[in-house]
């Protein structure tokens, strides 16, 4: 038997969306690890990998209602790779919840999103 934990959902637990998601995810019965970004942090690679999974770029990613994007990102002109960076030094602005599992990505909201996944 294999124990290996196939899905991660990236997490915020203060966020109200991203609890949705993960109630959805506990509903599937389905073992799965919680990865919550804002506290561990998050790589330029991982956020590589989950983008390519995604099948989105980077700036797709963003919270744009955040205040920091407002005040500090907003009309502003960054390539893919300075996004990453971005991203990975202020987790906050990925939009949440994001759950992987194998080769597939979604953002599950709403937290339907993540059924195209089982």
């Amino acid at each position: 038997m294999n124990n290996t934990i196939a899905i991660t959902i990236y997490h915020n637990p203060r966020c109200r969306k991203s609890r949705a998601g993960l109630a959805r995810l506990e509903s599937k019965g389905e073992p799965y690890q919680i990865k919550e970004y804002i506290k561990t942090g998050i790589t330029v690679e991982e956020l590589r990998d989950v983008l390519m999974k995604l099948n989105m770029k980077p700036k797709e990613l963003i919270r744009t209602h955040e205040a920091d994007y407002k005040t500090r990102f907003h009309g502003k002109d960054f390539t893919d790779d300075e996004w990453l960076q971005i991203l990975s030094e202020n987790p906050k602005l990925i939009k949440r919840p994001l759950v992987i599992k194998k080769y597939k990505a979604v953002w599950a909201d709403p937290p339907e999103m993540m059924d195209l996944m089982f």
